[in-house]
């Protein structure tokens, strides 16, 4: 007996918004690409300044979603295990960020970090300064980009349950046995899924770190400031900030892609 697909449950009507969307995803991109200047392409991606403002995007999103990972894997732990009524609250707390405009946490790191801040003022007194610096930058990514790992996690761990787990204990198993050999093993996927989102995140951030890190070239300057920067002529002409979109895109895009084709069990 011949079995269905799924797609044969899907109303055909469904397919013109979804042909549209796909266009709507794509043609931008295509735009962008039928705009780059072969004659200059290879001077202005490989330019000192490109290749200071892609390092530092690299070098800061991979610092942010270590952050992240360090504080959100908890948290996410928390937000699964919780009841109802407090997993609720965490979870909104943790999915302001996203509903946020980026300049909004900008201006609120800037007001507790900056030199008349709720925690910058203590920290002048012992000689630290964190605005328009680059841990200002990687404070901004990692402001942005935590709400992605955690709420993939989170998911991925309602997803599994809880038997594993008391069954294991139930068998003597320890706490950190079982957070370390059942349940974020069952939890890979989310997690993997969760890192690639936050490293992507962090990697285009723009809003949060302008406002709270400023555009410094070689400190705070990164691959979409630098883009911005470029657009707006400073100094260089928008060709150069075509090219340096399409580097960063073309760096997100390889960063997914390697980790989509690595993640266990991935069948499409």
């Amino acid at each position: 007996m011949s079995t269905a697909s799924g797609s044969a449950f899907v109303p055909r009507i469904l397919l013109l918004p979804a042909v549209l969307a796909v266009a709507l995803l794509v043609v931008p991109l295509i735009a962008l690409v039928g705009r780059l200047d072969p004659a200059t392409l290879w001077a202005d991606v490989t330019s000192p300044a490109a290749m200071s403002a892609l390092a530092l995007s690299l070098q800061t999103a991979t610092v942010a979603t270590v952050a992240c990972a360090v504080l959100g894997i908890p948290l996410a732990l928390v937000i699964a295990r919780a009841g109802a009524r407090t997993a609720a609250v965490l979870r909104a707390v943790v999915t302001v960020p996203l509903v946020l405009p980026p300049m909004v946490g900008g201006v609120a790191l800037l007001f507790l970090f900056g030199r008349n801040g709720w925690l910058g003022v203590a920290l002048e007194t012992v000689g630290i300064r964190i605005p328009f610096t680059t841990a200002a930058v990687i404070l901004a990514q990692t402001f942005v980009a935590l709400p992605f790992l955690v709420l993939a996690l989170e998911g991925a761990l309602r997803a599994t349950g809880v038997r594993y787990e008391q069954a294991a204990a139930a068998l003597g198993a320890g706490r950190w046995r079982i957070l370390w050999r059942i349940t974020l093993p069952l939890a890979t996927p989310g997690l993997v899924a969760g890192v690639v989102l936050c490293f992507a995140r962090a990697l285009g951030e723009f809003g949060a770190t302008a406002l709270f890190a400023g555009n410094a070239p070689g400190v705070t300057q990164t691959m979409p400031l630098a883009i911005y920067t470029a657009f707006n002529g400073a100094g260089v002409s928008q060709g150069t900030a075509v090219a340096l979109s399409m580097l960063l895109l073309v760096t997100a895009v390889a960063v997914l892609l390697l980790v989509r084709g690595w993640r266990p069990g991935s069948t499409r």
